[in-house]
């Protein structure tokens, strides 16, 4: 009954679908099958408009949602899922469990410009897994917990997939997907590059380290793709799954989601349940705890959400029900270490990280690069060095600020105390003649 089918028309609008066109031909097995496949792609057709066979699609273009963010900042103009397919595969790894922002297995596809995900047998990347290499801001290779087997999750992070206010929403979604600690199986690999991976496949963690770290490098992104290190932390609570191996997260809710934190040399990324938040040091004003408890206690992350100049704005996010056995590790092994415990570093860590968003922002700026990028000004300074200095003089400032106003009459009387002093001496010359004379005294005694 497949004759039936009006092919032109289904061709027409499900051009970058063939895994769709073959499940119509094979569904189409009844006339009344056939007459509602017919009607669907008049349907479709006629919304996107009478065009000529085979280029309607090429003319309404789905857009790519992490491209579409990276280039509407960069004016620049926006990626389509056609771009994305015309792109040379260098690599392709199959039966990969992704499990953000879809629950299913794909195939990993690296490009020059783009990592996505193709369902098997498919050709087209599948709507929103695509990432260009250039908007990846955070890289993780996280162990996934209360498994018996060893898992990993990689999550990349692009720009916009996290968000610190609760009044806004992340426009994207990060990439999550497992890889166990085996090697991969043989013919799952493919692509040009496939003999040069052949050579790291002792397994998918050293096949995957390789390939995204070779990607981004090409991209000219220099993230780089953080581990949990249990020797700078790791839980005090035993787990029960691998009791010989030292947790390196701690349960904790976030509203009413239970889930997972990892306290990073970066930051604090909380998981796996949507949505996925990770936390930057240099967004950190202070921690503190509440609601503490016998068995549990709660955890408050005060975060810089200013945007527009206003780097003064904070929200809180609170994490709960942590087991007390943690408290010290997290106080003592990350808190104190990273100084959160109070604002008193925040202003060197807000430094920081505006240091970096000017050198980023001359970079990326017309004219302006050669600075960013190391080039001496007139001054005989790097733009870097220069916004470092300021940045260190803007903190000087506000110290040399601190110690004007303090008033030294004000913590006690120090001229006082000087009187106190020389009365002391005094005393002390007074008990000194005392003795001579008594010594004088027992001598003319003996005599």
């Amino acid at each position: 009954m497949a004759t039936g089918l009006d092919t032109q028309r289904l061709d027409s609008v499900f051009q970058s679908r063939p895994d769709i066109l073959e499940d119509i031909h094979k569904a189409a097995d009844s006339p009344s099958r056939v007459q509602l496949f017919n009607k669907i792609a008049s349907f479709v057709y006629e919304q996107i408009g009478d065009q000529p066979s085979g280029t309607s699609l090429k003319r309404r273009r789905v857009d790519i949602e992490p491209s579409r963010n990276g280039d509407a900042q960069n004016g620049t103009a926006q990626t389509t899922t056609e771009d994305v397919a015309n792109e040379n595969i260098l690599l392709e790894i199959k039966d990969i469990s992704v499990s953000i922002p879809q629950r299913k297995k794909f195939e990993l596809c690296f490009t020059p410009k783009h990592i996505y995900g193709r369902a098997p047998g498919s050709t087209a990347p599948a709507p929103g897994i695509v990432y260009a290499w250039k908007d990846i801001e955070y890289a993780f290779y996280l162990p996934v917990p209360e498994k018996s087997q060893v898992q990993h999750n990689y999550v990349l992070f692009p720009r916009n997939s996290y968000s610190l206010s609760k009044s806004s929403t992340p426009t994207v979604e990060p990439l999550v997907f497992t890889v166990s600690s085996g090697a991969p199986k043989p013919g799952s690999i493919g692509g040009p590059n496939a003999g040069a991976a052949s050579s790291v496949s002792d397994s998918y963690t050293t096949l995957f380290h390789w390939a995204l770290n070779k990607c981004l490098q090409a991209a000219g992104n220099s993230v780089q793709i953080v581990a949990a290190d249990p020797a700078k932390f790791h839980s005090k609570v035993r787990q029960p799954h691998r009791p010989k191996e030292p947790a390196v997260h701690v349960k904790a809710f976030r509203g009413s989601k239970d889930g997972y934190l990892f306290f990073l040399d970066n930051g604090i990324l909380w998981g796996f349940k949507k949505p996925l938040l990770f936390i930057p040091l240099d967004r950190i004003a202070a921690i503190s705890y509440t609601s503490v408890l016998q068995r549990t206690f709660n955890m408050v992350v005060e975060v810089f959400t200013g945007e527009d100049g206003d780097n003064e704005t904070t929200e809180e996010i609170e994490f709960a029900m942590l087991d007390q056995e943690d408290y010290g590790g997290i106080n003592e092994s990350y808190v104190a270490r990273h100084g959160l415990q109070d604002r008193s570093m925040a202003d060197q860590r807000k430094a920081k990280r505006e240091l970096a968003e000017n050198a980023k922002g001359k970079k990326d700026g017309d004219g302006e690069g050669e600075d960013a990028n190391g080039h001496v000004g007139e001054d005989g300074m790097t733009e870097l060095e220069r916004a470092q200095m300021e940045a260190e003089q803007q903190l000087q400032d506000e110290e040399d600020e601190d110690e004007e106003d303090y008033d030294p009459g004000s913590e006690g009387e120090s001229e006082g105390s000087g009187s106190s002093s020389e009365e002391d001496d005094d005393e002390d010359d007074a008990e000194g003649d005392e003795m001579e004379d008594e010594d004088d005294e027992l001598g003319e005694e003996e005599e």
